[in-house]
C-alpha cells in the first residue's frame, strides 16, 4: 500500500497536486490546510472537492477546525484524508479550542487544532490513520509548553489504541523538540529513521523537518521518501508499507 502525507497550502498549487497524486496513485492521502468550499474559488485555490474529483478517490473524511464567510458561501479550514479503501469510522479530537463557525483572524486564535482518526479494515486488521496539523509558534519550530501539552494529548490517545497505527501531519516542530519526543516514545519516526533533513519546498523560508509519518512497530515499511515535485510550500512524504 502507498500513503502520501502533504500540507497542501490551502490548494494554492492544486493543479500540480492533482498531477502528482494521479502520477503516484496512492491508496491513502493525509492532508493539512485543506480548503473546503462549495463550488470553485476561481483563480485563488482549488477546493477539497475539486482535488478529490480530479484524483478519483471514492472515500474521504474531513476534520474542519474553523469556518468563515467566503463570498456568499461557507469556507472551512480542515484536515482531510482521501482513501481508495472504505473508511469504517472517524473520530475527531481537538487539542486546542473547539470548532468555530464564524472565525475572524483579527479577533480569534488561528491555532484551533484537531486530529482525525479514521479506521480502515485491511486483511482482518483495523488500521488507524491519524492526521494532525500542529500548533504554530511564530518564529520557532522548537515548540513550547503549549505544543508539549497538545502532543501529550495525542500521545495519550495513541496509547489507548490497538492494532497498526500511522500518524501523519505537519507538526510545525523539529525532530529535536520535546514535543515531538512524546510521539517518539510511542511510534517510529520515519523522517528521523531515514535521515531526512528538510520537508519544505523552495517556496518556504524554512529548511528543516516539520512534516512527519510515524508508524507502529507492526507496520512493515517497504520504502519512505520525500518527493521532489513541488505541490505546496511543503514537500510530500511517500511511504509504501504492508501490515
Amino acid at each position: 500500500m502507498k500513503l502520501i502525507q502533504v500540507n497542501i497550502w490551502c490548494g494554492k498549487l492544486g493543479y500540480q497536486l492533482i498531477d502528482f497524486l494521479n502520477d503516484q496513485q496512492p491508496d491513502i492521502v493525509c492532508m493539512q490546510e485543506v480548503s473546503d468550499l462549495p463550488g470553485p474559488a476561481g483563480p485563488l485555490f482549488l477546493t477539497f472537492e475539486e482535488i478529490r474529483e480530479a484524483t478519483n478517490f471514492p472515500h474521504a473524511a474531513l476534520a474542519p477546525m474553523f469556518a468563515y464567510r467566503f463570498m456568499k458561501r461557507k469556507y472551512q479550514f480542515c484536515n482531510a484524508i482521501l482513501s481508495k479503501l472504505p473508511l469504517r469510522d472517524q473520530k475527531i479530537e481537538f487539542t486546542r479550542g473547539t470548532y468555530l463557525d464564524d472565525f475572524d483572524e483579527l479577533q480569534d486564535d488561528i491555532n484551533i487544532r484537531n486530529f482525525q482518526d479514521v479506521t480502515i479494515d485491511i486483511q482482518g486488521k483495523t488500521l488507524h490513520i491519524i492526521n494532525h496539523h500542529g500548533h504554530f509558534v511564530k518564529g520557532s519550530k522548537d515548540g513550547n509548553q503549549e505544543t508539549l501539552r497538545q502532543m501529550k494529548i495525542l500521545a495519550d490517545y495513541i496509547e489507548n489504541l490497538t492494532g497498526p497505527i500511522v500518524v501523519c501531519g505537519d507538526f510545525n516542530l523539529v525532530p529535536t523538540s520535546s514535543s515531538i519526543h512524546q510521539l517518539d516514545q510511542k511510534l517510529i519516526n520515519l523522517p528521523v529513521k531515514y535521515g531526512i533533513k528538510n520537508t519544505y519546498s523552495f517556496l518556504n523560508i524554512h529548511r528543516v523537518v516539520c512534516d512527519y509519518i510515524f508508524v507502529s512497530k507492526d507496520i512493515v515499511v517497504k520504502s519512505f521518501e520525500v518527493a521532489e515535485k513541488t505541490v505546496s510550500d511543503h514537500k510530500a512524504l511517500i511511504m509504501e508499507f504492508e501490515l
